[in-house]
């Protein structure tokens, strides 16, 4: 089991569908929207590093409005 974070930044006025996208894709936890330098941070539960970099990469980064992402693999 992996776990991963994600921090997205989200074109002006496109956070709450986003959030929505991203909680629709397998492998999301959860997707919450949040105040600061981020936008939604979207946990991932995954197995392996290799499906984190898909979600993240393929799947997120892919959704339109979607203007920047950060990723974090928990080291615990």
């Amino acid at each position: 089991m992996v776990i991963a974070y994600v921090m997205v930044k989200a074109n002006t006025g496109e956070a709450d569908r986003l959030r929505g996208a991203i909680e629709s894709i397998d492998g999301v936890e959860s997707a919450h929207i949040v105040a600061g330098d981020v936008d939604i941070i979207a946990k991932l539960d995954v197995g392996s590093p290799a499906r984190v970099k898909e979600i993240a990469a393929d799947g997120i980064q892919g959704i339109s409005g979607v203007e920047d992402t950060q990723t974090y693999i928990a080291m615990d």
